[in-house]
């Protein structure tokens, strides 16, 4: 680990170590906004005062060590790591780990480069599995073994149920082959998790994907950490995280520096918790080859965003953003929705999170029109109500540093601002912006809210 990146971790410690110590002026919210971040039939103090890990209720028995009858050895399978292809070793080893009838350890050597094709590990297997990858797992760079028209993933594990996957080894998309091309040539997830269940993903470089980096597709009770995700700055749509129909999500503990969105959260995601995470640099905003689905993107570490695209519903909820260092990123904490939608945003907390040099640090946008030609105004929207915004700090590399720009016939409502202070860089003044704004205010909020 570079020394760039120790001294945003010790910055981060420091920072919410401080933060711990003293606490917040306020304590906790006024008594009106108790309830604005919770349905009726849930228990609010839950998600006001802790909404921690607990919400998430991972089965405590994944987390164990577990004592392993078999360990399959990819070598013993035929995986040579010498630059030749290994995806059939791969699938092999698979099949054999997922078809044992005790616990099983899918073991990739250290010391070697594995060049695998897109290949596909299919499950549910009969006991739990760990893919230990302690080597380099690298895609191959021959565009001839990609069928660019339907294969939407390089690595993709589907159906897994008590599936741990780490190791400390790296993950090596190779995307550069293709971003010199389009990112339309190749979009494929370099890491993609789809209907797993019971999920860990811990300890491991990533880097260089074709286009996001790590995803989860309606996945449930998944635990993300010790990531380290990097790609350049100019590389197109390659997210660190993806979270899409996914319920029940922590990442912490995380690096990304990438070319887009640190963590996108999207449609039919619910208990999500991205907590320790340092971010940035990286574009945040979606541009190039967009995905057509109902997106709400939580854009810095979070861009929940790009909700409701074609008039579709969306649907995101139950969202913590805690303990995050912004650095040099396009967007800071975004939520982002198409006129037209419909649905919902809410229950989303940002809090503790320290900015530096970001050039949009909060963004609620009810009108986003990703168009040459402006957009008509529409009645429809995806609502947006219960987000709660504490101990945010920083500098603005913009003058505008809080941008509320709200729908006229579904206004942002139950909007909570406590602590907030955000500065030009160098210390200067910095401004907000509000249309259709209905907000609350605890402690010291700098820039003035809608002044």
């Amino acid at each position: 680990m570079g020394e760039g990146k120790l001294l945003w971790l010790l910055t981060l410690t420091i920072f919410f170590h401080v933060r711990s110590l003293h606490g917040n002026s306020e304590g906790r919210l006024a008594s009106p906004s108790n309830s604005c971040f919770v349905d009726d039939d849930e228990e609010c103090d839950a998600t006001i005062r802790g909404f921690n890990g607990s919400i998430v209720g991972f089965p405590g028995s994944l987390f164990r060590p577990l004592p392993s009858r078999g360990v399959f050895n990819v070598e013993d399978y035929g995986a040579k790591g010498d630059g030749t292809d290994d995806s059939q070793a791969f699938g092999e080893a698979w099949r054999a780990a997922c078809n044992s009838s005790s616990s099983a350890v899918l073991l990739v050597p250290e010391n070697n480069k594995y060049i695998l094709k897109p290949v596909a590990f299919s499950g549910p297997c009969r006991a739990h599995v760990t893919v230990m990858i302690k080597g380099t797992l690298e895609a191959s760079s021959n565009r001839s073994d990609w069928n660019v028209d339907n294969i939407r993933h390089w690595i993709l594990f589907d159906g897994a149920r008590n599936l741990v996957v780490g190791g400390g080894g790296t993950v090596d998309g190779n995307g550069d082959v293709w971003w010199q091309h389009s990112c339309k040539r190749n979009t494929s997830l370099a890491l993609f998790f789809n209907s797993c269940k019971n999920l860990v993903v811990e300890d491991l470089v990533v880097k260089d994907s074709q286009q996001m980096h790590v995803a989860f597709r309606r996945c449930t009770n998944v635990k993300a950490s010790k990531l380290t995700i990097s790609a350049p700055e100019s590389s197109p749509n390659t997210d660190g995280i993806h979270v899409s129909g996914t319920k029940s999500i922590l990442i912490e503990d995380t690096i990304i520096e990438t070319g887009d969105d640190c963590i996108s959260i999207v449609s039919g995601s619910r208990r999500v918790i991205a907590t320790r995470i340092v971010c940035g640099p990286g574009h945040g905003i979606r541009s190039g080859c967009h995905l057509t689905q109902a997106l709400l993107l939580l854009d810095l570490v979070t861009s929940i965003g790009s909700l409701g695209a074609n008039n579709t519903r969306a649907h995101v909820s139950k969202v913590l953003v805690d303990k995050v260092i912004l650095k040099g990123t396009t967007n800071g904490v975004r939520i982002k929705t198409w006129q037209g939608g419909h649905g919902y945003a809410k229950r989303i907390i940002f809090q503790n999170v320290f900015m530096h040099d970001v050039q949009n640090p909060i963004i609620i946008n009810q009108n986003y029109c990703d168009s040459r030609i402006p957009c008509r105004e529409q009645t429809s929207a995806v609502a947006v109500s219960r987000v709660l915004y504490r101990n945010i700090k920083g500098t603005s590399a913009s003058e505008l540093a809080m941008e509320f720009n709200c729908s006229r016939s579904h206004p942002c409502r139950h909007i909570v601002l406590q602590e907030i202070e955000l500065v030009g860089d160098g210390g200067g003044p910095a401004t907000s912006f509000c249309r259709h704004f209905k907000w609350e205010e605890i402690g010291k909020i700098i820039p003035a809210p809608c002044a």
